[in-house]
């Protein structure tokens, strides 16, 4: 059977680090606060001319070089993100264009910080399909242009970032043994829109808004629907916590993923933590934390890889696959 294997991956970060004792300067807060409540200790801010396009490209270019990957190699770009360069045309074509890609397709999927989970998964389906062998699949964000900077509760959290991986057809015999995406188990549900939203948008008040969230709603939720598609992806493989070498979570809050990992029975030493360094990056974190592990040796050949985020919408969704 056909498999979706990681071939190369990349990350990039804007030039800027804002620290904690930065924010202090701008809203009344404190390191303290913000270390305790959600594990944060500085993020990357997109300066002028570093678009969410810009650092993608960026990214994508690192993980082309890992993979031993010419641009005009690459069948499908798939960009998740919630803070495009535009309205349309979608990032992907414009990161297409400035990778001087003139074949193939690309398109932006939008699940927010769950946007790379579901990125993953539809190209997956594409390579199994039969549609596309090569797919640069990116997450990239400039979070910090929505958000509302007078808002404590929310302009702490939020950083910029990209993060890219490429995806190759290769062979498998249809086991756990095999290399690349074993299973995708996706979810949404509407209901809980106004608890993490943008207050904007073309089709209502034509401005792009700001973030909006209800931030302990959002906490009590989070832990049970990460853990519920993690548990559907174990069960869909014959698989349990004690088989994964690394859980790769979106990087949204300390507390979430050290609750999750607790009630899932995964050892704090199998998680891979960037959130102290880049802040939540939405659709951007799990590709950089991927990029940060992968890189320094951690994530090796053969190991079983978690993937699993939670977003705004409610959106959630989990990937499990062989590095």
């Amino acid at each position: 059977m056909i498999r979706s294997i990681i071939r190369g991956f990349g990350a990039a970060l804007p030039k800027r680090v804002m620290t904690n004792q930065d924010i202090e300067a701008i809203v009344e807060t404190s390191d303290e606060w913000i270390v305790q409540r959600t594990g944060i200790k500085q993020r990357y801010i997109a300066g002028e001319g570093e678009t969410t396009s810009s650092l993608g490209e960026q990214a994508a270019r690192a993980a082309l070089e890992n993979a031993g990957i010419r641009p005009e190699d690459i069948d499908l770009i798939i960009v998740a993100t919630s803070t495009p360069d535009n309205t349309f045309p979608a990032t992907a074509v414009n990161i297409q264009n400035r990778l001087g890609i003139t074949s193939g397709f690309a398109f932006d999927v939008q699940a927010v910080c769950s946007g790379f989970v579901y990125a993953m998964a539809t190209a997956d389906l594409y390579i199994r399909g039969g549609m596309a062998k090569r797919v640069l699949v990116i997450g990239a964000e400039t979070f910090s242009r929505i958000l509302d900077w007078t808002d404590r509760t929310t302009c702490v959290l939020f950083g910029d970032g990209a993060g890219a991986v490429v995806l190759e057809a290769g062979e498998g015999e249809g086991k756990t043994s095999d290399r690349g995406i074993l299973t995708s188990n996706l979810r949404s549900d509407g209901s809980h829109k106004d608890k993490l939203y943008v207050d904007g948008g073309p089709s209502t008040t034509g401005t792009v808004g700001h973030l909006r969230m209800e931030g302990r709603e959002v906490f009590k939720h989070a832990v049970g629907m990460i853990t519920d598609v993690i548990e559907a992806a174990f069960e869909a493989t014959g698989t349990t916590a004690d088989d994964l070498d690394w859980l790769v979570p979106h990087q949204a809050n300390r507390r979430i993923i050290d609750g999750s990992a607790k009630k899932l029975g995964i050892p704090t030493e199998k998680v891979v933590i960037t959130v102290d360094q880049h802040g939540n990056t939405s659709a951007a974190s799990i590709p950089l934390a991927l990029a940060a592990a992968a890189s320094d040796g951690r994530i090796k050949k053969g190991d079983l890889v978690m993937l699993e985020a939670m977003g705004g919408g409610f959106t959630w969704g989990a990937v499990l696959l062989r590095w």
